[in-house]
């Protein structure tokens, strides 16, 4: 079981020396649900980029920015949990970040609710 606090340490200091200030590690990996640690400086952006079938993002460290063509959609600090928007978005860091990034990638026909 991966241990969040240790892997958003680790790369946080490899975001601090990437030229493009961020790093990211795939952690969780079963079928269509994928778990992400993505860690950002701050003022790094991650370019507008379509979302998946269901995604939320929660704020591990610090605090991130979502923006929808350009608008801020929704800043997102340590601590909270946040559902994507299903719109092209891009996320820009507002100070030194960590996030954890939950995906599903496909969407079976039928629902369970």
């Amino acid at each position: 079981m991966p241990d969040l606090t240790a892997l958003a340490a680790e790369h946080l200091a490899a975001a601090r020396t990437d030229p493009h200030g961020r790093s990211a590690q795939l952690v969780v990996h079963d079928g269509e649900l994928r778990q992400t640690v993505i860690a950002l400086v701050a003022g790094a952006r991650l370019g507008e980029h379509a979302s998946p079938p269901a995604a939320s993002l929660q704020a591990l460290q610090g605090r991130v920015r979502v923006e929808v063509d350009g608008d801020v959609q929704r800043d997102v600090a340590a601590g909270e949990l946040w559902e994507l928007t299903h719109e092209r978005h891009a996320v820009v860091a507002l100070e030194d970040s960590v996030l954890l990034l939950t995906t599903v990638t496909s969407v079976a026909t039928g629902s369970h609710g």
